[in-house]
């Protein structure tokens, strides 16, 4: 049994003391210990070593008393397992040589066997779980279908994902086959990390908000909901869309335990667009952390009180920058904590 079961609790709707705590992209890059290892092993060796990302997890939950942790990997593992050569660029960031532009490319990529391809993240899930031993639960994620796509196609970052969006709409079969092959990979992949022992699943929409509610509807969440309704008998499943607060009525309607939120809604309006029936997660603005510690206390009692203490995870409305200083992320770590009714 784990012994803070916080996080869990939120995720099931029972009423609970204050709410849980973790931060999107704690084990990371705003950590000295992190840079340290950043410095000797390149990005990718750090996601496929599993010690190194069993190490890099539980780097943030030495320092700090959050609810839960999620693994250390990233969401280009599953377009790599599926043949699909991505790389990490110094000062460029994911680089595909050949970006996916045609139907023969879409074709050829493989729907692979996840434990020949994605071993290594199975077996740091198991290295992870002996170093937190049940002390709090460990989270497996993906990226969605459709913002793995973008990078697949684009080849690399972006602003507005143009030639993505380009893509879907001029050749709507093939991006509909390369949606369909990722959907189908990462039902594969976070079953298996179930079946590993993760004790919740999070998909990252990181560029749902570049589509219209329509092209949401068609390019994204049709995706998102296929891989919601395969984990949710399994596992608590939780889906963070970035910008996609106009489909927060539709996410409702599918099996998710809970739907994370981005700072750009009022925590009312999310509330209202849920029904009042939904856990909910985030939305502190990621560079708010650049304010003082006494003023992020302050924002995260205000916040967590319009949110309202039970279905609801604290957490950040995207993943924490590298320039944070360590003591104000710990800020807003223990703000949750030493939260009390009427603060």
């Amino acid at each position: 049994m784990i012994k803070n079961d916080l996080y869990l609790k939120a995720l099931r709707g029972e009423t609970v003391e204050r709410p849980p705590v973790w931060m999107m992209r704690q084990a990371g890059r705003y950590l000295p210990e992190f840079i340290a290892l950043r410095d000797k092993y390149d990005f990718f060796t750090r996601c496929q070593t599993p010690e190194l990302a069993a190490e890099i997890t539980v780097q943030p939950i030495r320092r700090f008393p959050l609810d839960a942790a999620i693994l250390f990997s990233d969401i280009l593992v599953v377009p790599q397992a599926m043949g699909i050569d991505f790389k990490m660029k110094e000062n460029v960031g994911p680089w595909l040589d050949d970006p996916i532009r045609t139907m023969e490319q879409v074709q050829n990529v493989i729907v692979p066997d996840v434990n020949d391809t994605l071993g290594y993240v199975f077996d740091a899930i198991e290295l992870t779980l002996i170093k937190l031993d049940n002390d709090i639960p460990l989270i497996g994620f993906a990226g969605s279908p459709w913002t793995l796509l973008c990078y697949c196609v684009e080849g690399k970052g972006s602003k507005a994902f143009d030639i993505a969006k380009s893509f879907c709409f001029q050749q709507p079969e093939a991006a509909h086959l390369l949606l369909q092959k990722i959907t189908d990979t990462t039902i594969a992949y976070l079953k298996r990390k179930v079946e590993k022992g993760v004790s919740a699943v999070q998909i990252f929409d990181s560029w749902g908000g570049m589509l219209s509610p329509a092209d949401y509807q068609e390019f994204s969440w049709q995706y998102i909901n296929q891989i919601v309704e395969a984990l949710s008998p399994l596992s608590h499943v939780v889906v963070f869309g970035k910008g996609c607060w106009f489909a927060l009525e539709d996410m409702t309607m599918s099996p998710v335990s809970a739907l994370g939120v981005d700072w750009t809604i009022k925590p009312e309006l999310a509330r209202t667009l849920t029904n009042h029936t939904m856990t909910l997660q985030g939305n502190f603005d990621p560079a708010r952390l650049h304010s003082t510690p006494e003023t992020i206390k302050k924002m995260v009692n205000e916040m967590i009180n319009r949110f309202g203490k039970d279905r609801y995870i604290a957490n950040l409305g995207h993943g924490i920058l590298p320039n944070i200083p360590v003591e104000n992320a710990e800020a807003f770590i223990r703000a949750v904590v030493d939260w009390k009714p009427n603060n």
